[in-house]
C-alpha cells in the first residue's frame, strides 16, 4: 500500500472509531519515516567514505606521477650543459638574422615587382570604392608599397642594430 491508502485507512479507522488500528497505522507510518531518514543518514555515510576513497587514490596517482617528474627532470638537469645550449642558442640567432635579411630582400624585390605591375593611383581608388560601399571611413592615407618598405627597412636596420649591439655587450661582459 501506498502511503496515500495508509492514510486514507488510518482516516477511516479514526472514522468508525476503531483506535487500535488507527493506532497500528500511525506506528507503521512512524517506523517508515524513520527507515527513510535512518537510510538517507547511511547513504550519506557511504557517499563520504566513498569520496574520501577516491581521493586518497586519486592522490596516490599524483604522488605517482609526481615522482617520475622529478626523475625525469633530474635526469634533464644532469644532461643540461650550460656552454652548448648557449652556443646552439647564438648559433639560432645568427641564422635567424640571416633568414631575416634574406626574407627582407625577397619582399623588397617582390614588392616593387608587383608594385610596377599596378599603378597605385588605381589600387588606392579601388579600396576607397570598397571602403565607401561598406560604410568604412579609412583614417588615413594608405602608403604605396615603396614607403612602406622603406618604413620596414629602417625599422629592421633599426633593429637589427640594437640586437647587434647587446650581443656586443654580452660578450664583453
Amino acid at each position: 500500500m501506498s502511503g496515500l491508502e495508509k492514510s486514507l485507512f488510518n482516516l477511516k479507522a479514526v472514522q468508525q472509531g476503531h483506535q487500535d488500528i488507527a493506532r497500528i497505522y500511525a506506528q507503521n507510518a512512524i517506523r517508515k519515516q524513520n527507515e527513510k531518514l535512518n537510510l538517507l543518514r547511511l547513504q550519506s555515510r557511504i557517499d563520504a567514505v566513498a569520496s574520501r576513497v577516491q581521493t586518497a587514490v586519486t592522490m596516490r596517482q599524483v604522488t605517482g606521477s609526481m615522482a617520475g617528474v622529478v626523475r625525469g627532470m633530474e635526469g634533464a638537469m644532469k644532461a643540461m650543459d650550460v656552454e652548448k645550449i648557449s652556443a646552439v642558442m647564438d648559433k639560432f640567432e645568427s641564422q635567424f638574422e640571416d633568414l631575416d635579411v634574406a626574407t627582407g630582400y625577397y619582399e623588397t624585390a617582390t614588392s616593387s615587382a608587383t608594385a610596377v605591375g599596378t599603378p597605385q593611383d588605381e589600387v588606392d581608388r579601388l579600396i576607397h570604392l570598397v571602403a565607401d560601399e561598406a560604410g568604412i571611413e579609412l583614417k588615413e592615407e594608405m602608403k604605396s608599397p615603396e614607403q612602406a618598405a622603406l618604413t620596414k627597412n629602417n625599422v629592421d636596420e633599426e633593429e637589427r642594430e640594437g640586437a647587434l649591439g647587446e650581443r656586443l655587450r654580452a660578450l664583453r661582459n
